[in-house]
């Protein structure tokens, strides 16, 4: 009985000498549904986690510096290989050939307001966007983008919405941090004021009675194409020469 064990022993200890802990973050990253935190990582390697934290810099970094066409990157709390990202035309063309089912503008409007003001309320989206969001609201928790995080302490305890891990790798974002600034997105005061001028309906101005304003009109075309007086007898336009 002594003597079977032994054997066993040193087999495991063998696996454990060959097998690098790059190679199995490899292994465990390429067959992961999802990414996978730095901390599960650590714990299947029994080691410390900042050693899998420096570890994995290292091998993203690599990966980049080779050109290849995928990367290791962070994303939603954890780690996963993807595509890199100067190939996304090729990988949405591959993808998307055949298919035409996208998200609309008022569902891609909704779950950017649920993304910058989370948790937050059905009523208070439809107050931002002015319109009822229930079907929108439904459609994006079917695809698992938002989902109920809390309810309002206040009156009727209102479902309060946020969003996903889901939706932080689709962006491929590692926290809700990483969102881009919404001050990127708004024009400032002289886009504004140049937005308004040009919708705000400008003033009638009321001709004196009696005044004639045709003919003013074809001689200000007449000047615009360059055209002399219709009366000169010297324009080619009258049928007159010298």
């Amino acid at each position: 009985m002594s003597d079977s064990s032994v054997p066993e022993e040193r087999t495991a200890s063998a696996v454990d000498a060959v097998h690098d802990p790059r190679r199995v973050i490899e292994a465990v990253l390429m067959v992961a549904p999802e990414p996978v935190p730095t901390a599960e990582l650590a714990e299947l390697l029994e080691v410390p986690v900042e050693q899998v934290t420096s570890l994995l810099g290292e091998m993203a970094g690599e990966i980049l510096a080779a050109e290849r066409g995928f990367v290791l990157a962070e994303v939603a709390g954890g780690w996963r290989f993807q595509s890199h990202p100067d190939l996304a035309p090729y990988i949405e063309r591959w993808v998307l050939e055949g298919q035409s089912a996208r998200m609309s503008a008022a569902a891609l409007e909704t779950l950017a307001i649920v993304a910058y003001k989370q948790p937050i309320s059905r009523a208070q989206v439809a107050a931002i966007r002015g319109v009822g969001v229930d079907g929108v609201v439904r459609t994006l928790e079917q695809r698992g983008y938002i989902t109920e995080v809390a309810r309002d302490p206040g009156p009727g305890q209102a479902v309060l919405f946020g969003t996903t891990p889901a939706f932080l790798e689709k962006l491929g974002l590692p926290s809700l941090a990483d969102l881009p600034p919404v001050a990127e997105f708004v024009p400032d005061a002289t886009v504004v004021e140049q937005l308004e001028e040009g919708l705000r309906p400008r003033p009638r101005v009321e001709e004196p009675a009696g005044t004639d304003t045709a003919e003013p009109a074809a001689d200000e075309t007449a000047d615009e194409l360059g055209v002399g007086d219709p009366g000169d007898p010297g324009d080619p336009g009258d049928g007159a020469g010298p």
